[in-house]
């Protein structure tokens, strides 16, 4: 039977992980300082096979047993905590993925990291392929992320090459689907809690620039191609199906069958205007492309808030 650590257990991506690990017939280690994880995310996950560790990824991780796999997930990905937390967010980053790097080494572990496109930065090519170096501002308010994921990426190589550690990248799209703070700041649960709760929607800017959504049970699925793969360098999961901010609140609006507004508020510093993946190596090297249509995971997504009958027919 495998064994997978997965850091960052109890969030968003990596309760879904963990889930999916476990059907797949492994024992799951989830590592979780619960700053923005949920148990609530992990309380169906019973199973002798689950073990589930309070512990911060800035500090040494030990464990003792085998370990066949180290998905490094932990991060603090929404914009509303990397700010709160600018230098908590560079230290999962840099000490949080060494140590779990180390524990990669120490076990002859395959290690997958979590990256982003945020590494992307506002890019200047689109759409992004893997060979982009990407256009970051390492001193604005968003390079606490950005430039924590992307020293995680180099720290991820520098263990690959010099100490034979078998690694590997997943830089990954937006992503959404159940078990998503409604709070995190980000489009979609924004969007829908604003849409349930029947308050305005806020666009940034003019809600011309663009993302790409991934449902979650995509993605995972990539995550898991990945780590049962050969290959190193970068691979870009997400989905290639580019829409505007006002697209999405408009088709949240017809979805919930909401009588919001939509409203515009200025735009955030450094906010991306177009973000797109080029899935290239992915399909070549994985088979992995999405198959969930953006609509039908937004259904999806707000059956699981326990709102289907809010859901339009359109």
């Amino acid at each position: 039977m495998p064994t997978s650590l997965v850091t960052g257990g109890a969030g968003f991506l990596g309760s879904h992980l963990c889930e999916v690990l476990l059907e797949r017939g492994h024992r799951v280690l989830c590592l979780d300082n619960l700053e923005t994880g949920s148990l609530a995310n992990i309380d169906d996950l019973r199973d002798d096979r689950f073990v589930f560790l309070n512990h911060d990824v800035i500090e040494h991780i030990a464990i003792e047993e085998p370990i066949d796999v180290v998905f490094h997930l932990a991060a603090l990905a929404s914009p509303i905590d990397y700010l709160r937390l600018p230098l908590h967010s560079l230290k999962a980053g840099s000490y949080g993925t060494h140590h779990a790097l180390g524990l990669a080494k120490f076990k002859r572990a395959r290690f997958v990291l979590a990256s982003t496109s945020e590494v992307y930065g506002d890019p200047q090519v689109h759409p992004q392929p893997e060979t982009y170096w990407g256009h970051v501002n390492p001193v604005g308010p968003r390079g606490v992320y950005d430039e924590a994921k992307r020293y995680a990426e180099a720290l991820t190589m520098a263990y690959h090459r010099q100490q034979g550690v078998d690694t590997a990248i997943a830089r990954i799209f937006n992503t959404y689907g159940a078990r998503m703070r409604p709070n995190d700041g980000r489009a979609i649960p924004t969007f829908l809690r604003q849409a349930l709760e029947a308050r305005p929607l806020t666009v940034f800017g003019d809600g011309s620039q663009t993302r790409s959504f991934c449902y979650v049970d995509d993605l995972i699925r990539g995550l898991v191609l990945l780590a049962e793969s050969e290959e190193h360098l970068p691979i870009n999961i997400g989905n290639p199906d580019e829409k505007s901010l006002l697209e999405l609140a408009e088709m949240v609006l017809r979805l919930t069958g909401s009588s919001s507004q939509i409203i515009f508020e200025s735009l955030p510093v450094d906010d991306p205007q177009v973000r797109q993946p080029d899935i290239t190596r992915a399909k070549q090297l994985l088979g992995w492309e999405p198959e969930i249509e953006l609509e039908d995971g937004l259904r999806k997504t707000i059956a699981s808030l326990g709102r289907g009958a809010a859901v339009g027919s359109a």
